[in-house]
């Protein structure tokens, strides 16, 4: 899963330059949650599989060039309209490959109405060495909105004994409710990489690193419960959002850890199945 490579890595230059974006809207009608809006340019594409039994309404959003290289723009809008529920993830792992000179950029905004749910849960970024990253996960949550939302990082590709020793990244996280800062979060690395990671008082070796977060009214009285269900990590709460944070030195391990956890939290907060979108388990 982790060592895929594409001809574009090799060049010192950008093979090409991507600037692609991929707005999905939903509503309620006839109390179904759907399709509002969709907007999709190269080299992002939407995919709307059959909705599973007691499953929510899922989106995948599928990148066609196969990774992203520097100097490329991606942009994902999420809008989950009053009362709708859907899960957003994405068809495979992003590939960020290494960039001679300029920065890749994602830009990321997920808004949930009142009494809306929303899962934004993209599968692995996958950080090859020398990538340089830029992104921003903006969610604005209104009245009684809940979320559900996630990233994987994995530093490098370990099948091949290649480690995100340089290169950047820069992952900016804010959570708004009613238009308040609720949470802030950034994680710079830049410079001697390799040394953040292997140093014991950061990463000490961490192959992957993960959040995952649960916005909601009721996140302090889940508290026990998530620290019960998490495994290769630990949970810590703010006003009303959960977050869990991963670490470890296997990546496919913290892939299964952060899963599992996953499905547990979604049935204990939503009362949904355990079992994950299809692409997750592919």
């Amino acid at each position: 899963m982790f060592d895929d490579t594409s001809p574009s890595e090799s060049l010192q230059t950008p093979a090409r330059w991507s600037d692609g974006a991929a707005e999905i809207a939903f509503a309620q009608t006839d109390g179904e949650t759907r399709l509002k809006h969709l907007y999709q340019s190269d080299p992002c594409r939407v995919l709307f599989p059959a909705r599973t039994r007691h499953g929510l309404k899922e989106a995948v959003i599928v990148t066609t060039s196969g990774g992203v290289v520097g100097g490329d723009r991606l942009r994902f809008a999420v809008d989950a309209g009053i009362g709708t529920s859907a899960t957003v993830t994405t068809q495979a792992a992003e590939k960020i490959y290494r960039s001679a000179r300029d920065d890749s950029v994602i830009d990321i905004s997920v808004s949930v109405r009142d009494q809306a749910l929303i899962e934004w849960m993209p599968q692995e970024t996958i950080l090859f060495q020398g990538a340089r990253l830029r992104r921003r996960t903006i969610i604005d949550l209104f009245g009684s909105a809940r979320v559900i939302a996630g990233e994987i990082v994995v530093f490098g590709r370990r099948a091949r004994d290649e480690v995100f020793s340089s290169g950047l990244l820069h992952d900016s996280w804010r959570v708004c409710r009613d238009d308040a800062l609720v949470w802030a979060d950034d994680l710079h690395m830049d410079g001697d990489i390799g040394a953040t990671l292997s140093d014991v008082h950061a990463f000490h070796f961490a192959a992957a690193v993960a959040t995952v977060i649960y916005g909601g009214a009721d996140a302090a009285e889940k508290l026990d419960f998530a620290r019960d269900a998490v495994d290769g990590g630990a949970v810590s709460c703010v006003d009303d959002l959960l977050v869990a944070r991963f670490i470890d030195r296997d990546a496919a391990r913290l892939r299964s850890n952060v899963t599992r956890y996953w499905a547990k939290l979604r049935g204990d907060v939503a009362g949904l199945p355990s079992a994950l979108p299809r692409v997750w388990e592919t």
